[in-house]
């Protein structure tokens, strides 16, 4: 199989030859048409003015039929003409008479007025004396008029040649500049397909190929990213595993050992952690099924206000054990919103269960929404310690605890975040946390109207 670069050669090489070529050609028959003209016309000037001299000088056609296959000769005639019907040339008196036959006439013959017209007329003192009728095929090109058209030739096909050996180097140049980029990006393909991710082509262009190089680049660095992403998750969740399946272990051999006895205390612990263990593999389930948008989702026209106040109601006794106040903000009569009730539901629980975490006794946590552009905005604000700038960007990624200080126990899965933005884009939603150290943190879902 041919190679591309020989392809466009190939290829700038025919357009180069056919160009030149049709040039050549239009330039040679136009060159050839209009010098035959010119020496026509040169001709036909000078046979005019003989024949002129000729009435001139015998005041009369008398005797012209003997010179007139004479006359011309000196500018290239193309015969000797003789009186015949077939001549190239055909010469009419002043009343337009046929003198000497041509041209489909005989002598004698009186001819059109619209043949006359088409004479050239000939004049002797300011006085019409005769017309004459002369063809292109009354003339051959004289020697020097062969020689100059020879000359012009040889300049066109030196010109072919020339065009086609400048067609053929521009081809090599502009297909070594096309192909070029695309070699480095087969390159750098095949390389990624081996595995070697860390490969970035040089964009050396704005057009459709630099636009491809721009997209390989893109593309190379998600998938860096997504390997990167793939490896701290598998070694969060190896460490994340590692905690409540060490204790259920160490329990159960110093069960079987003896040295723990088979207590309710015990066989409690061992419960608790299979229960923390079994909610994070559920979690982990739960935010992939999100992440790859197979997590079923039964949307239907929900009320703002309504959302907010099961939220309230749902998570009241534990704020009041922890003597937090929860704030429900009056509400505008807003639009409804196309979301799975039961799905959003797991979204607020899993902000209230960070917002109860972090908010100190004595504390509130405010809900609220309020009409956006297109949409609704919901908000749940706490008045905890809030988060700092660089730690607020991560809050949303898998097993990231702001405290790293704070043993798993203490809190969830480190999943409840990741999920809530997961089943929130799944809805056509948008969540971002906003946060001043010291007063707090925001969250803020925006969806659009149904």
């Amino acid at each position: 199989m041919r190679s591309l670069t020989l392809k466009l050669i190939l290829a700038f090489l025919a357009v180069g030859l056919i160009g030149t070529a049709f040039i050549a050609l239009f330039t040679w028959t136009g060159t050839e048409r209009e010098f035959g003209q010119l020496e026509f016309d040169r001709w036909q000037s000078g046979f005019v003015d003989q024949l002129t001299d000729y009435y001139a000088v015998n005041e009369s056609w008398t005797g012209i039929e003997e010179v007139f296959p004479m006359m011309g000769l000196g500018s290239g005639p193309k015969a000797h003409w003789g009186p015949r019907m077939g001549s190239p040339v055909l010469l009419l008196d002043d009343s337009g008479k046929v003198l000497i036959p041509g041209q489909g006439f005989e002598v004698g013959d009186q001819v059109s007025p619209q043949t006359a017209k088409m004479a050239i007329p000939i004049e002797v003192d300011g006085k019409e004396v005769g017309r004459v009728i002369a063809g292109r095929d009354a003339l051959l090109v004289s020697p020097a008029g062969e020689a100059f058209l020879s000359r012009v030739n040889r300049v066109l096909i030196l010109g072919t040649v020339g065009g086609a050996i400048v067609a053929l180097l521009l081809g090599i140049i502009l297909a070594r500049t096309f192909t070029g980029p695309l070699r480095e990006l087969t390159t750098a393909t095949r390389a990624v397909a081996a595995g070697d991710f860390e490969q970035q082509v040089p964009i050396r262009s704005r057009d459709e190929i630099g636009e491809l190089t721009e997209a390989f680049n893109q593309m190379n660095a998600n998938l860096v990213r997504a390997r990167d992403l793939r490896r701290q998750m598998t070694a969060d969740i190896a460490h994340e595993l590692r905690t409540p399946l060490s204790v259920i272990l160490s329990h159960t051999e110093a069960i079987k050992d003896g040295i723990f006895e088979a207590s309710e205390e015990t066989f409690q612990i061992i419960h608790d952690e299979t229960i923390r263990l079994s909610t994070m593999v559920e979690d982990l389930r739960t935010l992939s099924l999100a992440e790859t948008g197979e997590l079923s989702i039964t949307p239907r026209k929900v009320r703002p206000q309504e959302l907010l106040k099961q939220t309230v109601s749902a998570h009241s006794p534990r704020a009041q054990q922890k003597k937090i106040e929860l704030k429900l903000l009056p509400t505008e009569d807003l639009p409804e919103i196309e979301m799975d009730p039961d799905r959003m539901a797991q979204v607020f629980g899993n902000l209230m269960d960070n917002a109860l975490r972090y908010t100190p006794p004595g504390g509130s946590i405010t809900l609220s929404a309020i009409r956006s552009t297109g949409g609704v905005e919901l908000c749940v604000k706490d008045d905890g310690p809030g988060i700092e700038p660089e730690e607020l960007a991560h809050i949303f990624d898998r097993f990231y605890r702001v405290d790293k200080s704070r043993q798993r126990d203490e809190g969830g899965s480190g999943l409840g975040l990741a999920i809530a933005k997961s089943i929130v884009e799944q809805h056509q939603g948008q969540i971002r946390a906003e946060s001043i150290p010291g007063d707090g943190v925001m969250f803020t879902l925006e969806f659009p109207s149904a």
